[in-house]
């Protein structure tokens, strides 16, 4: 049931964030300002975080099969999240400039 429960809240931060992701290009395309780019960038780097730990998650078993480095699988996880998070801080600093 667990499993069930991380796919679905992750299917639905896959769907938001690509949602932010088609926001931010649309608010690119009619403003031109290179801040949209990268808010975009941002969302997208941590939607494929989230979708990469979900997939990688259930292919290994959840860290069970003999092939499964959990602390590698939250490494890629917090990178992608935290240089996505990154790029949404860029994109509001530079804004404002």
């Amino acid at each position: 049931m667990i499993e069930f429960l991380y796919a679905v809240l992750t299917l639905v931060f896959v769907v938001a964030g690509l949602t932010m992701v088609g926001m931010a290009m649309r608010a690119y395309v009619q403003t031109s300002r290179r801040a949209m780019l990268h808010l975009s960038l941002g969302f997208a780097l941590a939607v494929a975080g989230a979708a990469a730990t979900m997939i990688s998650a259930f292919l290994t078993d959840f860290g069970a099969s003999s092939t499964a480095n959990p602390e590698s699988l939250l490494l890629v996880n917090s990178a992608l999240t935290t240089f996505g998070y990154l790029f949404v801080i860029y994109s509001l600093v530079s804004y404002q400039t």
